[in-house]
């Protein structure tokens, strides 16, 4: 597995379990665990950024998850979204095609096949609404 990969999956079980049980130590997770220092470094960036812009990601996430009430996202689901959307907005290195994709498999790994298509259906719509002035045109069609 890649280390962003492993940092993904990392973040999105991080954040399950802070969901399952309040606040939850960081340094005690990545004892039980295990990442590489690459790894763990990605995936602080993604919890970190996730817990300071929670408010707004978690807002995008209300506003496009049409016909879902936001507590019953399952939490698997609610989280992969979170991970996903704070890479789309916040790490410019990463097109929002791939934290599509990876969310995605993500979700499709942990939770269940339709999630992978809720996840993607809520992240797409978001995309969409993204201004991307770095991105031709075009680019948004070239990656589909």
């Amino acid at each position: 597995m890649g280390v962003r990969r492993d940092g993904r999956e990392a973040a999105v079980q991080f954040l399950y379990l802070r969901d399952l049980n309040g606040d939850s130590a960081l340094d005690a997770f990545y004892k039980f665990r295990g990442l590489s220092p690459s790894a763990r470094r990605f995936c602080d960036t993604l919890v970190n950024g996730w817990t300071e812009h929670q408010t707004l990601i978690d807002e995008q996430i209300r506003k496009n998850a049409k016909n879902y009430e936001f507590s019953r996202i399952s939490v698997v689901d609610r989280n992969v979204l979170r991970v996903a959307l704070y890479e789309m907005i916040h790490c410019p290195e990463t097109p929002p095609a791939v934290a599509i994709n990876e969310a995605i498999e993500i979700a499709k790994k942990y939770s269940t096949e339709e999630s992978g298509r809720f996840v993607n259906g809520v992240l797409d719509q978001i995309r969409r609404n993204l201004s991307q002035p770095a991105d031709p045109p075009d680019a948004a069609t070239d990656q589909e």
